[in-house]
Formats: C-alpha cells, sequence, structure tokens
C-alpha cells in the first residue's frame, strides 16, 4: 500500500499523530484484518509504503489471505488509538481483491 497526504492537509498533520494503515473485509465486520501503525510524520512530503498481509493479523481466525474482498484505509489519528475519531484525517479504497498494489491518498478531515 502506497499512502500519500493531499497538499491541502499537510499542515493538519502534528508531531505525535499516529499515522494506521489497515485492510477490513468489505462485507461484514469492520474489524482489520491487518495493520500496519507508524508515526504520522513519516508520510512528510513524500508517500510512504507499508505492506499489509497475515503476519500483521489482529485475530488468527480472521486473516487477509482468507477475505476475498477487503477496503484498504489510512489514517493520521490524533489521539493515538486506532478507533476512528472526529478530526483524523483518512483516505479509503473501494472494495477491492486482497492482493495487489493499492494507492491511498489521505484526502478528508472525519465530521
Amino acid at each position: 500500500v502506497t499512502v500519500s497526504l493531499a497538499p491541502a492537509l499537510a499542515a493538519k498533520v502534528q508531531p505525535g499523530d499516529t499515522l494506521f494503515v489497515y485492510a477490513r473485509p468489505a462485507e461484514g465486520a469492520r474489524m482489520p484484518l491487518a495493520i500496519q501503525r507508524l508515526p504520522a510524520s513519516s508520510i512528510g512530503q513524500q508517500p510512504v509504503t507499508v505492506k499489509l498481509d497475515d503476519s500483521l493479523a489482529m485475530s488468527p481466525q480472521t486473516t487477509l489471505s482468507g477475505t476475498p474482498s477487503v477496503v484498504v484505509v489510512a489514517r493520521v489519528s490524533r489521539q493515538g488509538g486506532a478507533a476512528a475519531t472526529s478530526g483524523d484525517l483518512e483516505g479509503e479504497s473501494a472494495p477491492r481483491p486482497n492482493s495487489g498494489e493499492v494507492k491511498l491518498v489521505i484526502d478528508r478531515v472525519r465530521p
């Protein structure tokens, strides 16, 4: 997954913010199948690339490889927690197969 930040939102990223990149099932439960946590400062002027796979699974019973269709999300969290809150910056893909390259742009602020 290659994640970039829309230029209009660049000034909203603050020291201490956290970047989460994760895949969740396209249908059903919204719990992440695989998640990567990074300092939000890593996104800066250049896109950041992460690999999501079963080694990053939240639960051994629900894996990325075992789910045919996923939504990939990138979120800059002000609170540092994985749960979305008002004011977080986000971008997400449309439902897609669970493999291959994904390019995301963080381009909106959560209400």
